[in-house]
């Protein structure tokens, strides 16, 4: 291969690594927002579940308030009892303080209700503070892990400028100029040819193309206009050479007729 043939190779492979490095290196803070998301999903869980038993504590609060009213009005009601003259008088007390105990039996279970509430909920919590605690622990990994990757793929970036500079400093400026803009345009500035067809658009080439690539000449695609080249080392292997074959070979032979046939 042409000197000039394998530099701009090289240079493309160079190209293509320093590419996928970069893809890789914006990558990266996707990986930490994703670690983000999920601890700050878990610490929104963990705040309602929290929210909640605030909740319900200030509920039974309020019902324990209730409740020791309504037990209280009942009792004042059970004392006026003594007081009373008529039928009347003692029937309208006595319906008071069946409302006030009944008041008091319903915010009761209510009372209840909400205790249980929170004993349901209480594991609840424990459990999304732990894992909340278990997000914490892998977003600090997470963030160690990818500075250290990040640190890398600089690293590995560094060293492929160095070959970069290298490499264009040896090809020809109208080579140089000409691969640059392909690369701008089609991703790929040069790409060997296979089997008759360019590898970057597969587009079949004439024969007398593919003769030239075949010289050790630098063509472009007539299609995507890439430069194409041919390497004889990745021409495939010869077919292995068939036995010839023997005429007749492999024929039924014919049995000879019986005479009553």
């Amino acid at each position: 291969m042409e000197t000039h043939i394998d530099n701009l190779v090289k240079l493309q492979a160079v190209e293509l690594e320093r590419a996928g490095l970069n893809q890789a290196l914006r990558a990266l803070p996707g990986e930490v927002a994703l670690a983000e998301s999920a601890l700050a999903a878990a610490q929104g869980k963990s705040a309602d579940i929290s929210s909640a038993l605030s909740r319900e504590d200030s509920l039974r609060t309020r019902l324990e308030r209730e409740i020791a009213g309504h037990r209280q009005k009942a009792a004042r009601f059970r004392t006026q009892l003594d007081t009373v003259k008529t039928p009347e008088q003692a029937e309208a007390i006595e319906h008071e303080i069946r409302f006030e105990t009944a008041e008091a039996d319903r915010l009761e279970e209510e009372e209840y209700a909400s205790l249980e509430r929170s004993e349901a909920q209480e594991p609840m919590l424990a459990a999304a503070r732990e894992q909340v605690e278990s997000l914490a622990e892998a977003l600090e990994k997470t963030q160690a892990r990818i500075e250290l990757r990040r640190r890398e793929f600089a690293a590995q970036l560094a060293s492929l400028d160095v070959e970069r500079e290298s490499l264009r400093k040896l090809i020809a400026p109208e080579w140089l100029s000409r691969f640059d803009r392909l690369c701008a345009s089609r991703g790929t500035g040069i790409v060997p040819a296979e089997n008759q067809q360019c590898t970057g658009c597969r587009m079949g080439l004439r024969p007398q193309a593919w003769n030239e690539l075949r010289e050790g000449q630098l063509i472009a695609c007539d299609s995507c206009q890439r430069l194409l080249y041919w390497d004889p080392a990745m021409a495939p292997a010869p077919k292995a050479p068939q036995p010839e074959a023997i005429p007749g070979a492999g024929r039924a032979v014919r049995r000879p007729r019986s005479a009553g046939a």
